[in-house]
């Protein structure tokens, strides 16, 4: 199939809401940006598990630790879908994890900060969950097959993730005083970060035209926005809790909040590696990677013996 016969097939396939699929003739703009979509994804699931990970061992009972143990097995396994995903596209996942080990390839920026106390670990699920639960639902149709069908199964998990945050925080505002103020203090850390999770507006993203077009998108980071705040505003008044923002305030005519100005500048800062935890976190990333390399080569070699 020669280049304008690849280029006429895929287009139909897009205007039709039909899912590409890993044998079919695709651009190669598109392939290239699903890789990095999709393996930054990955890279944000597997990178998320380190600030909850340090709570296994002070969970405050048995049961949270069980939660808390399955929420973090859950997010390794969402990795292993991303990972796999992109993997059809035609690279490798040592290739992926090169990348993201040499800072070609990102992560979210959320991970980047660090978890000081149980509460953080309620408003980790509860809105950094929340917020991935809105940009993820939308992905369920994203045009890429794989993407797509990933996307089924982790949503369902994550709203999973959402509630269990969403109790801690509850609860703690149903205890003393001083957990009261411990979950506010998690609520003002994570709130504003929490917003950045969605990217900058798409007037500023330099991919934000061609996810468009080829459907790899469905809605602007603004309006994904937007529906967490609405969504999430109100679950803070039902257990007490403020949101940081004086600017905060109902609009009726849009039927939505405003809101204030998020700090962009803290945004690109952390994205380029100058936030709390960014260095913290993927040196643990390579350490644990080169230390876990005598398991790869066992399975492996027990893989090459069977054939």
């Amino acid at each position: 199939m020669n280049t304008v016969d690849v280029i006429a097939d895929f287009t139909h396939k897009i205007e039709n809401d039909l899912n590409i699929e890993p044998k079919d003739q695709m651009p190669e703009k598109y392939r290239l940006h699903l890789i990095r979509q999709i393996s930054q994804h990955a890279h944000s699931e597997v990178i998320g598990m380190q600030p909850e990970g340090n709570w296994i061992t002070r969970a405050p009972s048995l049961r949270a630790k069980q939660i808390l143990l399955a929420k973090i097995q859950d997010e390794g396994g969402h990795g292993l879908y991303l990972y796999s995903a992109a993997e059809t596209l035609g690279i490798s996942r040592e290739e992926m994890l090169e990348q993201l080990h040499s800072g070609k390839a990102k992560y979210s920026n959320i991970f980047n900060y660090p978890a000081l106390t149980w509460a953080d670990i309620g408003a980790i699920g509860w809105l950094v969950d929340g917020a991935a639960i809105v940009n993820q639902v939308s992905l369920q149709r994203t045009s890429y097959g794989p993407y797509a069908r990933a996307m089924v199964r982790i949503c369902k998990e994550e709203s999973f993730h959402q509630r269990q945050g969403y109790e801690i925080m509850a609860n703690m505002m149903k205890g003393t005083e001083a957990q009261k103020a411990m979950a506010q203090d998690a609520m003002n850390r994570w709130w504003w970060p929490s917003l950045m999770m969605f990217g900058p507006h798409d007037s500023d993203s330099p991919h934000a035209g061609d996810a468009f077009a080829w459907k790899i998108k469905r809605k602007s980071n603004d309006e994904l926005r937007q529906k967490f705040i609405d969504k999430t505003v109100q679950q803070a008044e039902v257990i007490g809790l403020t949101v940081p923002d004086p600017e905060l305030k109902w609009n009726e005519a849009k039927e939505g909040y405003d809101h204030g100005e998020i700090n962009w500048e803290e945004f690109k800062r952390v994205i380029n590696g100058n936030g709390p935890c960014n260095k913290q976190r993927m040196t643990h990333h390579i350490q644990m990677h080169q230390e876990g390399a005598w398991v790869r080569e066992a399975a492996a070699a027990y893989a090459k013996q069977q054939s």
